[in-house]
């Protein structure tokens, strides 16, 4: 039986590694797309390479520029015959707090080609091979609510692209359904940078055991891992918070 090799965009760090460790547990091979982390991602091929036996490969590329996208699929296609499935892990996001008036033009569209249009564009590249062997499995990373497109302080860029690529992971489940190809959405919780790459048990450990533990790249991971199996194709057009149950934006507009 072949195997299935999954693309992730910023797979080489945070909550993109958790997910490419985890698909390759399960067999996966892997195309681990960078921008800057060159050495992160030749490390984290080596390490899974040798670890499971899989066939996987680095590929650098920014996904908010149109020519990297091509580039990253047709490197991707030159070593494996097939995307079977495609993570837009990747997004970029700026730390500082600004109101809308106090972007930049550049900043506003950077935000939106690398969090929405990307999308589009690997898409559009990935799903065509995804129709002609009738099966294909497509995740998008979101943020707590975005479906009800809520505000967000200090985010309007980033909100509006993600809330945006809710609405077109939902018309890419529906459109591409015939073909057995599925589209969810998984939105992360509150989740730290030095949590992004830490197991659950690690969590547990950290809290005692006790309900309300920090959420873990492990978490986001295992669900990613579910919406691609096999026997998931019924779960398509959703928008799966892991959140722990936090109230992140409610949260994030107290802070």
């Amino acid at each position: 039986m072949k195997k299935k090799t999954a693309l992730i965009t910023g797979g080489a760090s945070g909550i993109g590694k958790k997910t490419a460790e985890h698909l390759a547990e399960n067999g996966y091979q892997l195309v681990i797309n960078y921008r800057n982390s060159e050495s992160e991602a030749l490390s984290l091929v080596k390490h899974l390479n040798e670890s499971y036996g899989t066939k996987n490969i680095a590929v650098q590329g920014d996904v908010a520029i149109e020519e990297d996208c091509h580039r990253i699929v047709s490197e991707a296609f030159s070593f494996f015959t097939s995307i079977d499935v495609l993570i837009h892990n990747a997004g970029p996001y700026i730390h500082e707090r600004k109101k809308l008036t106090e972007y930049s033009f550049e900043e506003w569209n950077y935000l939106l080609s690398g969090n929405l249009t990307s999308v589009f564009c690997l898409s559009k590249l990935v799903i065509p091979s995804m129709r002609k062997q009738k099966w294909g499995r497509i995740v998008t990373l979101g943020y707590d609510r975005v479906e009800t497109t809520p505000g967000w302080i200090y985010r309007s860029a980033f909100a509006a692209a993600k809330a945006g690529l809710a609405s077109l992971t939902r018309t890419i489940a529906i459109e591409e359904a015939e073909f057995g190809i599925t589209a969810n959405m998984v939105c992360p919780g509150d989740i730290t940078n030095e949590w992004k790459v830490s197991n659950i048990k690690e969590s547990y450990e950290a809290n005692n055991g006790l309900i309300g533990r920090q959420g873990t790249g492990e978490d986001v991971a295992r669900v990613i891992a579910f919406l691609t199996d096999e026997k998931s194709d019924f779960i398509t057009g959703s928008i799966i918070p892991v959140t722990g149950g936090v109230d992140v934006l409610g949260k994030v507009s107290k802070s």
